[in-house]
C-alpha cells in the first residue's frame, strides 16, 4: 500500500487496483489506531473515521490536490506506479 504523502502525523495511502469495494476514486487515511477511506471528488467519508482535525485537514488536502489524486488513482486501478504529492505545509 503505496503511502502518498505524510503531513501532521496523517498517512496518505492508495491502494493498487482498489476499484472494487467503493468503487469511487478514493483514498485511505490514517491517524494512530483511526483510519478512514475519503473520496477525492467531494472528501465524503465512505468508510471509518478520523479525529475531527485531522479529518478537516485531509479535505483540505484533498480539495487541493484533486487533479494529481484522480491522475493517480488512474494508475492506482490500472496497477501502474503512482507518484507522491506534496503534504500539507
Amino acid at each position: 500500500m503505496p503511502t502518498i504523502s505524510m503531513f501532521y502525523g496523517i498517512l496518505i495511502l492508495m491502494y493498487f487496483y482498489d476499484d472494487k469495494k467503493h468503487k469511487l476514486p478514493h483514498i485511505h487515511a490514517e491517524y494512530g489506531e483511526y483510519q478512514a477511506t475519503i473520496a477525492i471528488e467531494n472528501g465524503f467519508v465512505l468508510s471509518g473515521s478520523l479525529p475531527q482535525s485531522k479529518m478537516k485537514l485531509v479535505q483540505a488536502w484533498v480539495e487541493i490536490h484533486k487533479e494529481s489524486l484522480l491522475a493517480n488513482w488512474k494508475l492506482a486501478v490500472a496497477g501502474e506506479p503512482i507518484f507522491k504529492i506534496d503534504p500539507l505545509k
